[in-house]
């Protein structure tokens, strides 16, 4: 049997500077917003108000979190990371689902507690913090929506600001409510709806941060598809150990044993270039390392 492998490097490196930028603002804003909520949740007396503060402070680690793991996948490889940093990237979307999903257990706990013992709220100021806390997060949001699309790191950052923005609007409607009927439950009611929120739509960041750490196919990567790409190079007869991983949130890695009996023109460092280049266009895949096999009688057990 005689082989010949090809590799093909066709990829962008993290356009860093914008998302810094994104990520300062966001912070900073947040930050101060946090304490100044905090501060008038306390005064308020609002569990709402109280576990959106909760839920302000997550954004602010969580973008701390995936700021840093940004900064990490633009550093070097190293003699021991041949890969660099880029899976940490990955760690972080995994831990800001993860912290998502505590803070909603703290806001469910804090809201059953305030149903069994009712207490007055000062409607005024959280209609107007919240209100702030509207403008603030879903400002800061925006910073991140076209990253979120095509970066699971940054799809981090970006559901933990729209949820807060949701959940601040969730607020603002509680308090009305209670100003003009006096139901106290109201308040601890729309905790625990928050809590639906923040769970709900954190189960696929956790599902797909989950898999990627498990090196399964990245979403939006249909293996069925890529394989019948690879079969139709001319030439190839057999397509066998094809393994497609995420290398970091936003760029992802082939590896494959092309079986082609006869040597064809794209054999070659241009050849292996142009296909790599495609799977990149196609399939979003950006490392691309391809063995070819001349001889090789392949079995099903042998091909799989």
């Amino acid at each position: 049997m005689t082989t010949h492998a090809g590799h093909d490097h066709a990829h962008d490196q993290p356009e860093f500077q914008g998302v810094n930028l994104s990520f300062v603002v966001a912070v900073a804003a947040n930050l101060v917003f946090t304490i100044f909520e905090a501060v008038y949740a306390l005064l308020a007396n609002s569990v709402s108000l109280l576990g959106d503060a909760g839920h302000n402070l997550s954004d602010v680690l969580g973008l701390l979190l995936a700021w840093g793991a940004a900064y990490l996948a633009t550093k070097k490889t190293s003699q021991m990371y041949s890969y660099g940093y880029r899976r940490t990237t990955i760690l972080a979307a995994i831990i800001n689902s993860i912290v998502l999903v505590l803070v909603a257990g703290y806001i469910a706990v804090e809201s059953i507690e305030r149903f069994f013992t009712p207490t007055p709220v000062g409607e005024f100021a959280i209609i107007v913090v919240a209100g702030i806390g509207i403008l603030v997060n879903a400002g800061t949001a925006l910073l991140f929506a076209k990253s979120s699309k095509r970066d699971l790191n940054m799809r981090g950052a970006f559901l933990h600001l729209a949820y807060d923005a949701a959940i601040s609007a969730g607020v603002v409607v509680a308090a009305v409510v209670i100003y003009f009927t006096g139901w106290l439950w109201i308040d601890p009611a729309v905790g625990l709806l928050i809590v639906v929120v923040i769970v709900g739509g954190t189960w696929g960041l956790l599902r797909d941060s989950t898999n990627l750490i498990l090196d399964a196919v990245p979403q939006g990567i249909n293996r069925q598809r890529v394989q019948a790409f690879l079969m139709g190079i001319d030439g190839v007869s057999q397509v066998h150990d094809l393994h497609i991983w995420a290398l970091s949130t936003n760029e992802n890695c082939l590896t494959a044993h092309l079986v082609m009996p006869e040597n064809t023109l794209w054999d070659s460092e241009s050849g292996y270039s142009e296909i790599g280049q495609s799977l990149k266009k196609q399939f979003h895949i950006h490392h691309v390392t391809l063995q070819v096999e001349k001889d090789l009688e392949c079995t099903t057990q042998d091909c799989d």
